[in-house]
C-alpha cells in the first residue's frame, strides 16, 4: 500500500464524516463539503490502486 492510497481512503473517511455531521445540523455547505472531500479522497485512492498496479507488472 503506498501514500497515495492511504491518503485517498483517509479523506474519503473524513468526506463521509463531514457529509453525515452537515446533514444532522443541516448545514448544506459542510455536507457538499464532505462530498467533495470524498470525490477527492476517491481518485487519489484510485491513483494509489493504479501505481501499485503497474509496480507489480514485470
Amino acid at each position: 500500500m503506498n501514500k497515495d492510497q492511504v491518503k485517498g481512503r483517509v479523506k474519503d473517511a473524513k468526506g463521509k464524516l463531514k457529509e453525515v455531521v452537515g446533514k444532522a445540523t443541516g448545514n448544506a455547505t459542510t455536507r457538499v463539503k464532505g462530498r467533495i472531500e470524498q470525490v477527492v479522497g476517491k481518485t487519489q485512492a484510485s491513483y494509489g490502486d493504479a501505481k501499485e498496479q503497474l509496480k507489480k507488472q514485470p
